[in-house]
């Protein structure tokens, strides 16, 4: 009876992980640019103690790999709303200095004259931070160059001020950061820049990229794994019941 409860606690901390990535996706079906994830495979995990070494049960792998499948593209006409193509995503400095990566677009310009997204990351070029001169009107291009133009003469071209750091992710799978950006799964890369993939990393301005959650599909996953969680929760109170009938079974009388 022991065995079946603790088999049946494992399952219910291994799905701990699945309701944590449901409830978030849930949580940001109208996030801009939000990627939902997915556990990366189910593996089986040794368990160490006295006894035969063929004690082995199924866990969830903790990999929250990223899936870039593309979003929901809504017309806005702002010419520093940006949506990224494929497998594209962005970098930015998050709050501690590391390079982190994002498909959120909508950028903007913050009190100090540096672009930055809506969620205040700091957006990266290929030199740092882009910094725009005052009064300027910032047009992007679809390889991420940004160029800023006078409003006052118009028919002066824009003056190119900085370059996107743009990075193809088709070859390198990317994990979920703490602070909810992305970085690359081998962990030599983590919060550090990669080579971009084979393919062209590119984007569309004026236009925003929404979330790729399905909410039917999350909540039909959530409802799965609500009676999942009920149905463990009834073997091991099934156990406790069979093993309290089985020791007053060997009482005397």
């Amino acid at each position: 009876m022991d065995r079946l409860a603790m088999t049946s606690l494992a399952a219910i901390q291994s799905q701990s992980k699945v309701r944590a990535q449901i409830t978030n996706a849930l949580a940001n079906v109208s996030t801009t640019g939000f990627k939902e994830s997915y556990q990366g495979a189910t593996q089986a995990v040794k368990l160490d103690g006295a006894g035969y070494e063929t004690r082995f049960q199924p866990a969830n792998s903790k990999r929250d790999l990223i899936n870039l499948e593309p979003g929901t593209i809504q017309q806005t006409g702002n010419p520093m709303d940006v949506a990224l193509n494929g497998d594209t995503v962005l970098g930015v400095q998050a709050a501690n200095g590391e390079i982190g990566f994002t498909r959120r677009g909508d950028l903007r310009v913050n009190a100090t004259g540096v672009i930055e997204n809506a969620a205040g990351h700091l957006i990266l070029g290929e030199g740092g931070p882009i910094t725009v001169p005052v009064g300027q009107l910032v047009s992007i291009s679809p390889d991420g160059s940004v160029f800023a133009g006078s409003p006052t003469q118009p028919d002066l071209p824009p003056l190119p001020i900085g370059q996107l750091m743009l990075r193809d992710a088709s070859a390198t799978p990317l994990v979920r950061r703490e602070d909810g950006l992305y970085e690359p799964f081998d962990r030599a890369l983590q919060g550090q820049d990669f080579n971009t993939g084979p393919r062209a990393a590119s984007l569309q301005s004026g236009v925003l990229e929404g979330s790729n959650v399905n909410p039917v599909e999350a909540m039909v996953r959530m409802m799965d794994f609500s009676r999942s969680f009920e149905a463990q929760i009834k073997m091991i109170t099934e156990a406790k019941s069979l093993d309290e009938t089985g020791s007053s079974m060997m009482r005397l009388p």
